[in-house]
């Protein structure tokens, strides 16, 4: 991969290859649970990857005061960016909030910090199976 300047990317592209890298780490979780029919993937899925549950767990983070202070200011790009989408299925709020934790995961990705990626990956899958973090 190129040397990409997160740095200076805004919210938004955080948050694109974000989401994607988050979406990758909860896939690979799933198929580790033994998990494989489709339906029963996409139905799991939902605690982690969406809207609500990334501002759920997004409060379970605050909580837990979890996040570095270079962490939330890369949350707080992805939450303050100025979107021309409408959130579906949730409010703008909620949705802002998910916009952060993209935006946190891909900062995380594109400044190479991928064991601090599995620590929070692995607290967030026990937030959303013991369930502490409820969306």
């Amino acid at each position: 991969m190129q040397n990409l300047q997160y740095e200076q990317m805004n919210g938004l592209s955080l948050a694109y290859i974000g989401d994607a890298i988050y979406e990758l780490e909860v896939r690979q979780h799933l198929l580790s649970l033994g998990l494989t029919k489709v339906n029963d993937l996409q139905k799991h899925s939902r605690h982690y990857v969406s809207a609500k549950a990334h501002a759920a767990l997004f409060a379970q983070m605050m909580t837990d005061d979890l996040l570095t202070d270079s962490e939330l200011v890369y949350f707080k790009r992805g939450r303050n960016a100025k979107s021309h989408t409408k959130a579906k299925n949730t409010d703008v709020v909620t949705y802002r909030i998910s916009t952060g934790v993209e935006a946190l995961f891909g900062f995380l990705h594109l400044s190479g910090q991928t064991e601090r990626i599995s620590t929070l990956m692995n607290w967030i899958f026990e937030q959303v199976e013991s369930g502490r973090a409820n969306a």
